[in-house]
């Protein structure tokens, strides 16, 4: 049993995915699980005060799992938080709306957008353009969740629930380049209760601006909201605490799994995947692979500079000459 065991962390150690990126991996799977129980829960409560349970139940996790973290809270964690929690309300909140008279394709369509613009927007705030097989990554991705979306997404209007979900893009690339952004700078666990707590109460105080209604109770969506809430409280300190070495327009290629889980998980419940979908599934796949590679240069020498032996130092260098020894860095 122990000899299996070494074999596979001696595979692990051999992936080509760090620690960071095979818990983004991880969380993603938990992610494309939870639209099975959003949409058994829409069934019963409306979508705001749903996203606000969800959230604040997340956020009373936190408090727990990093109560010891709490007492040194700073504005710098304060303010981090809030502008993530903004970012997350905004982009669940929006999407569902849409969700409530468009369909899920079209929706899983329209919110595919915001995979080209997180590269585009990590250029722009971190003046580093990414390189060139994280872009051809991320429109394999793009490619990939087109085809899992189907051929009658791709026909849309523009009514309110598309317009919704357009925008929702927005923030969803917004929470991606702001937990890069910030993380390493404030604490992890701080942070991350702010960021769901404010989620959380932004989704209450939506209830009366939409009109909605105080569903009555119902095992169905108190469940739901509370293993949900477990769910996002994983999956949120997963992004803050990996998103500190993989970069924005990785993480995001990873994100893009989502539906693949979705779809899998869909499958395990009785639905078929058509085989486009199984082909968008299959492209998103080779996108996490291929956005990692590194193509291999063999840079030529300079004509005006001298090439070193493979064993030593090349004839009439310094290094060569009587009395200059080579000196070791401090």
């Amino acid at each position: 049993m122990m000899h299996m065991w070494d074999r596979v962390l001696a595979g692990a150690r051999k992936s080509p995915l760090s620690r960071q990126e095979l818990a983004l991996v991880a969380i993603t799977a938990v992610w494309g699980g939870t639209f099975l129980a959003v949409h058994v829960a829409m069934q019963h409560s409306g979508p705001m005060f749903f996203v606000g349970l969800r959230f604040a139940v997340a956020g009373l996790a936190a408090c727990i799992l990093f109560r010891r973290s709490l007492r040194g809270m700073g504005w710098a964690d304060v303010g981090a938080g809030a502008a993530i929690g903004v970012m997350i309300f905004f982009g669940y909140g929006l999407q569902t709306f849409g969700l409530q008279s468009i369909a899920s394709s079209t929706s899983a369509f329209l919110t595919a957008l915001y995979v080209p613009m997180v590269p585009l927007l990590q250029w722009a705030v971190s003046r580093k353009r990414p390189r060139a097989m994280t872009f051809v990554g991320v429109v394999l991705a793009f490619a990939g969740l087109v085809l899992l979306a189907g051929p009658d997404a791709v026909h849309v209007g523009l009514g309110p629930g598309e317009v919704a979900t357009l925008l929702s893009t927005l923030p969803i690339a917004g929470e991606i380049i702001l937990i890069s952004l910030f993380a390493g700078r404030v604490n992890l666990g701080r942070v991350t209760v702010v960021q769901l707590l404010v989620c959380g109460i932004l989704g209450f105080a939506a209830v009366p601006v939409t009109g909605e209604a105080v569903p009555a109770f119902s095992w169905g969506w108190v469940v739901t909201a509370v293993g949900l809430g477990v769910a996002s409280c994983i999956i949120q300190a997963t992004m803050n605490w990996a998103q500190k070495s993989v970069t924005p327009a990785r993480a995001t290629i990873i994100y893009t799994g989502e539906p693949v889980w979705a779809g899998i998980i869909g499958r395990i419940a009785g639905d078929r995947l058509p085989g486009l979908a199984l082909v968008g599934a299959a492209l998103i796949v080779v996108s996490v692979l291929v956005s990692e590679l590194k193509p291999h240069s063999n840079p030529r020498p300079r004509r005006d500079q001298p090439m070193r032996a493979e064993n030593g130092p090349a004839a009439g260098s310094p290094e060569t000459k009587p009395g200059n020894r080579p000196q070791l860095r401090q």
